[in-house]
């Protein structure tokens, strides 16, 4: 572990907010204030979005939004936040790759492909505001405006990370473009500079910063040096950061308090948990497979993480645990039939919701035992997901990448209530608040909710 002076900080803000662990007591007002929402877990206790809806049925309103992103809203109150990168006229001169071997993509393919060309254009990495009533857009800061140094993977952005927020500070990572931190009102506060990630075979970049209370953590597994890194939420100075001997990953790490410590935990191909405070090791455990992207996901007394790529691996693991816990006890249960790949599962009512790699086959476990309740099936209507499926009001929503988005009904059989389109392309994961469902397509965001 290495404790690091701070780099480049530009100035700081006073300390206040209320951190997302403390946002389920505060949902009712509105506030779905990170990736997967207010617990991470993908569900909601409150929210009841709308069971059917189409291009122009219960659409409260719809956005265009500029440049392209896969990262999914937040939403603080009566404001949604978004991410985007938005490709200029200005370029600089292009730059050779070379031929390389390229493994499996998320979205299938062959290996053995020439490496796509790098950019050359200079993006804009912004930051949206809008107005959750209306849509109409508040306001927009650039963050930075670089070319990046890796193609990304076709089916990838330069967006795809999701903001957090206190309520009085908002946090957002474009990873090697920079992390920064504004106010509600779009005003940078500080930024960070920590490098040039080199993600495998230049798929790009993904995971989402977490936050908690005054400490913000970076997620930064690549192919150099990889490591989880915490930030001072109020000035963006280095507070630690633990080497990990990880590759590339994109999962956001889940930050958990159990019995009076925090702990930060991470998935990777060994799952680790880290003392929030220190940074110091607590516990790993081995068995995931290769290319990890779901977030792991807190139920009761422990954390269950998963894998999908090359293999499947989901693993209960007891918040007990220290040291190397692999093929011990303190793994409650684990299961090798079926896992996602790039959505993560959602968590609703002690039972998880998951896909099985992004195929649409579905298959729901309980959360305690790992037995499975609902047997794996395809769902009608949709092929791949990306998007991570959410729950709320009974109902699990899962959305295909063509826009498609099946309801089905929380319980021991697999009940689809409702089938609905929008007719744009979906990646991003949707957000549940109040009576609305916000979904984020290929060029608009919308508002879902009946009138």
């Amino acid at each position: 572990m290495r404790v690091l002076a701070a780099g480049l900080i530009l100035w700081s803000v006073a300390a206040g907010g209320i951190s997302p662990q403390e946002a389920p007591a505060q949902e009712s007002r509105g506030h779905w204030p990170q990736w997967r929402g207010p617990e991470a877990n993908g569900a909601s206790e409150t929210a009841n979005p709308p069971i059917e809806w189409g291009p122009e049925k219960n659409v409260k309103w719809k956005v265009a939004v500029p440049g392209q992103g896969s990262g999914s809203p937040i939403v603080w109150g009566e404001r949604v936040y978004l991410l985007t990168a938005l490709k200029t006229d200005r370029q600089q001169e292009p730059r050779a790759e070379a031929r390389e071997e390229t493994p499996e993509a998320p979205g299938g393919g062959r290996r053995g492909r020439a490496r796509a060309e790098a950019p050359h254009h200079y993006y804009q990495f912004i930051v949206l505001c809008y107005d959750r009533e209306s849509g109409e857009e508040i306001w927009r800061t650039v963050a930075a405006e670089e070319v990046p140094h890796e193609p990304g993977h076709e089916t990838n952005s330069f967006a795809s990370s999701s903001p957090v927020t206190d309520g009085k500070r908002l946090f957002v990572s474009f990873g090697s473009r920079g992390i920064f931190c504004f106010d509600m009102n779009g005003n940078k506060q500080w930024e960070r500079d920590l490098g040039q990630m080199e993600t495998r075979a230049g798929f790009g970049e993904g995971s989402s910063p977490a936050l908690d209370g005054d400490v913000l953590i970076i997620p930064w597994d690549h192919e150099g040096d990889s490591s989880v890194i915490a930030l001072d939420a109020n000035s963006g100075r280095t507070l630690w950061e633990s080497e990990r001997d990880e590759r590339t990953t994109w999962a956001t790490p889940l930050i958990t308090e159990y019995q009076g410590r925090k702990q930060v935990i991470t998935n990777g191909t060994r799952v680790r948990s880290y003392d929030l405070n220190t940074g110091e090791l607590l516990w790993e455990c081995g068995g995931q497979v290769q290319n990890p992207i779901p977030s792991p996901i807190r139920f009761r007394d422990s954390v269950i993480c998963m894998t999908g790529f090359r293999g499947n691996a989901i693993y209960s693991i007891s918040l007990e645990a220290r040291g190397d816990v692999t093929d011990t006890a303190e793994v409650l249960w684990s299961r090798e039939d079926a896992a996602p790949y790039v959505p993560s599962a959602a968590l609703y009512k002690g039972r998880l919701y998951l896909t099985k790699a992004n195929n649409a086959i579905v298959t729901s476990i309980d959360a305690e035992t790992g037995e499975v309740v609902i047997p794996q099936q395809r769902l009608p209507g949709i092929r791949m997901l990306y998007a991570s499926p959410v729950a709320a009001a009974e109902r699990i929503y899962f959305t295909g990448r063509d826009g498609t988005t099946v309801v089905i009904k929380h319980g021991d059989a697999l009940e689809v209530l409702a089938t609905n389109s929008i007719g744009e392309p979906v990646d991003a994961s949707p957000a549940l608040v109040g009576d609305e469902l916000l979904l984020r397509s290929s060029s608009h965001l919308y508002c879902i909710a009946q009138p």
